[in-house]
């Protein structure tokens, strides 16, 4: 026992005296041992080759200079294993000259002044040489350091151009930095819709002090640290990056630096903080061009959609007139008008004709607005022919609603486009008679108020919600209350509101609730005539 317990103190011994510390693993104190001894051997062996060649060729050289062939380790000392080594290499070429090539052979001691000059230049020599030739090394290295670090640069861009997410952004920094700074990266998503870090596997095996930070940033917006954090129990610093877009954050960096020096950190941060800036640029351009790429794709499908619309609604109305001028002739044919059932039949067909046919001009109007616009021909109208008109054209569809024309006399005339605002017109009466009850009533008023000529639509329907009412006007908006009961495009009331605009009036719409009815408004300008004609040559 007592022996083996000697044996371990001489060799903790061995190892204090060797340079490490007590207590680390055997196999890395003989590495550690190995690494150091390595050099020496060497420089020893390089010592005896060049003690031989001189030993050798003394018949042929003057060995009163012979030590400045111990340069020749010097600057191999220097260049591969740094100034050290080199001072080491000076003062064993200085003994190895005094040794074996000045007299007193074999003896440190030197007799000739000369030899005491020769040896004197040859330490300032040797010192001013591996000053250089470390200065060369330590060059060397930087200028390997930043090939490595521009190589590792221009890969990180490259995976950061292709990315297609952050996903990939995340994994591509982890990789670069991890190559960059041989350092250990944990990285915690922190959008709005990622996980919370503690869901993380790696949540675990990050030290305490770290979580706490990461959890103040995310909890409470705190910024991430400058100084590293220090972990007691390994001893190891950790540093905090986030890791943000302009207007939101995506994740939190935490970075295992070990336990470097002061220089080294100040490195690790400048590699960390140029590529994290980076991130957050590309994250930045990656949500711009996804931005562009999908209004890209909306101008493409809403080009093609009114080109289609288009296309469809041509061919479809030629069809449409043939069959509704067939419906309307066999009506009056006597022989149909006789049975009962054939006449039905006929109604029939020429009322879904109709509607079918409206469907079709709502499609063509709806292209023209989504399209190059509408272009108002604005002209002097009086309000009751506009009227006459939209009520004329829908005689049938009202056939079975008592409709109650109120106009107020000497309306002034309006300045508007009387095609548009009859179909406009026209629209908000037909969208009355669908959703009122057979039999209601449907009121239209006009009356002139500053300027204006106001056509308002009052049926006894449905009636608006509070959500209807805001988005009545919205194009293919239908109600959820009568999406299944009543057919239609939800396109009706928006084109009746660009076709007024157009003409330079408004449409409104109030109600006082759901089965309450629904009022429209169209407000229509009609300005005096003097007034129209400086308008129009203030445009012109």
């Amino acid at each position: 026992m007592q022996t083996q317990m000697l044996t371990q103190m001489l060799d903790k011994a061995a190892l204090t005296r060797s340079g490490c510390l007590i207590g680390l693993d055997p196999a890395k104190a003989m590495e550690s041992l190995r690494a150091r001894a390595t050099p020496i051997a060497v420089l020893l062996a390089i010592f005896a080759a060049v003690t031989i060649i001189l030993r050798v060729a003394g018949p042929l050289l003057d060995l009163d200079h012979a030590a400045f062939g111990y340069l020749i380790p010097v600057i191999i000392a220097a260049t591969r294993w740094g100034i050290g080594l080199a001072v080491f290499s000076g003062l064993a070429g200085l003994a190895a000259s005094a040794y074996f090539f000045y007299p007193p052979i074999y003896d440190l001691h030197i007799t000739k002044p000369a030899h005491v000059a020769d040896l004197v230049l040859f330490v300032v020599v040797a010192i001013v040489t591996g000053q250089l030739a470390n200065q060369v090394r330590s060059h060397v290295q930087a200028a390997r350091r930043s090939e490595e670090e521009m190589k590792a640069l221009y890969f990180f861009s490259r995976r950061l151009a292709v990315a297609s997410g952050p996903a990939d952004i995340e994994a591509a920094i982890e990789h670069h930095l991890s190559a960059i700074t041989g350092c250990r990266i944990v990285l915690y998503a922190a959008g709005a819709r990622q996980a919370r870090p503690e869901t993380s596997p790696q949540w675990r095996d990050t030290p305490e002090p770290v979580r706490q930070a990461i959890l103040a940033i995310l909890d409470h917006g705190a910024a991430d640290p400058e100084a590293p954090l220090f972990d007691k129990d390994t001893g190891a610093s950790w540093l905090i990056r986030i890791l943000a877009q302009r207007t939101s954050r995506v994740g939190i960096l935490a970075i295992e630096l070990g336990q470097p020096t002061e220089q080294d950190k100040e490195t690790i941060r400048r590699h960390i903080n140029a590529a994290v800036a980076e991130a957050g640029a590309t994250l930045e351009r990656i949500n711009v061009a996804h931005a562009i790429s999908e209004a890209k794709v909306r101008s493409e499908a809403e080009t093609l959609r009114a080109a289609l619309i288009g296309s469809v609604s041509h061919e479809l109305r030629t069809p449409l007139a043939s069959i509704l001028g067939s419906a309307s002739v066999l009506a009056q044919a006597p022989s149909i008008a006789r049975d009962a059932r054939l006449s039905s039949l006929v109604d029939i067909i020429h009322s879904e004709t109709g509607r079918l046919n409206n469907d079709i001009q709502n499609l063509l109007d709806a292209s023209r607005i989504s399209g190059p616009g509408v272009h108002a021909h604005l002209t002097w109208a009086e309000p009751p022919d506009v009227v006459n008109a939209a009520l004329s054209r829908l005689r049938q569809r009202l056939m079975g609603h008592q409709v109650v024309l109120r106009m107020a006399e000497d309306l002034p005339l309006m300045r508007i486009d009387p095609v548009l605002v009859e179909q406009a017109l026209s629209q908000v009466i037909d969208n009355a008679a669908k959703y009122s009850p057979v039999g209601s009533t449907i009121t239209v008023t006009a009356a002139s108020t500053g300027g204006v000529v106001e056509i308002t639509v009052r049926d006894e329907g449905a009636g608006l919600t509070t959500e209807e009412r805001a988005r009545l006007f919205e194009r293919f908006y239908r109600g959820v209350r009568h999406g299944s009961e009543i057919k239609g495009s939800g396109l009706g009331l928006w084109i009746a509101r660009a076709f007024v605009r157009v003409s330079g009036g408004e449409l409104e719409a109030t109600s006082a609730g759901a089965g309450c009815g629904t009022t429209i408004t169209m407000t229509l300008p009609a300005p005096q005539p003097g007034q129209a004609d400086s308008a129009e040559a203030d445009d012109e």
